[in-house]
């Protein structure tokens, strides 16, 4: 399948609406305070995430991004969201969780963001599609919202989710520039993978240790060694 020459109305349109639900869902992910809902939502985010790189493939001509789209369903969609509600349960972790920021600061400070992506972005892609300019703005809002939900959860698996969504927003970057090798997306893929059973086993070892997964404790060994 050869690339298509320039977006139609329609390709245009869905591509945008898929890029903004994957945005809405982040910050679905900000607003919420329950461990199952913010699993949940991140597996939303993953099939929304998966149905954008499939439509990309598309717009593009690019086969290998039905690949990417596969890979994320399987990945993101059902493996992660699964081994996270795995490890909610054998935790038992099922109440509200803290965050260092009110609700309505944490939204605000995120709009705050999302301006702030289209400002950096739109101004230096003025010679790229249009398409491709909104996929980039939306995809660094993606990612500058899953870095404050890391900052702002006091939760240790929750800041995990945090950092996954941040990925979501790499991968929704990469496949909305044409071109991009398969060779990355997929590398990101398997790191991904790696990190998250990297971070299941830290989980259990917090929880062994504290019979908590609250990150201050953290902090408290690091002063206790020092």
């Amino acid at each position: 399948m050869g690339p298509r020459l320039g977006f139609g109305v329609f390709d245009y349109d869905l591509a945008h609406m898929l890029g903004g639900a994957v945005l809405v869902l982040s910050f679905g992910l900000l607003y919420q305070r329950r461990v199952s809902a913010v699993i949940t939502l991140y597996a939303m985010q993953a099939v929304v995430l998966a149905a954008a790189a499939a439509w990309q493939g598309w717009v593009q001509g690019a086969v290998e991004l039905y690949l990417t789209a596969a890979i994320t369903l399987a990945a993101k969609g059902l493996a992660i969201p699964f081994g996270l509600r795995a490890i909610v349960r054998r935790l038992d972790i099922h109440r509200t969780i803290e965050t260092a920021l009110g609700i309505f600061a944490t939204m605000a400070f995120g709009v705050g963001l999302v301006a702030l992506s289209i400002l950096v972005v739109l101004p230096v892609t003025l010679h790229a599609y249009a398409l491709t300019r909104e996929d980039l703005a939306t995809a660094l809002s993606v990612v500058l919202l899953g870095m404050l939900m890391m900052i702002t959860r006091r939760n240790a698996l929750t800041q995990v989710i945090g950092f996954l969504s941040l990925e979501n927003g790499l991968i929704l970057a990469a496949v909305g520039v044409a071109g991009m090798p398969l060779v990355v997306e997929l590398a990101v893929a398997v790191l991904v993978m790696l990190v998250f059973i990297v971070f299941g086993v830290f989980f259990f070892r917090i929880r062994e240790r504290f019979d908590s997964l609250e990150a201050h404790h953290l902090d408290r060994v690091g002063r206790a060694q020092r």
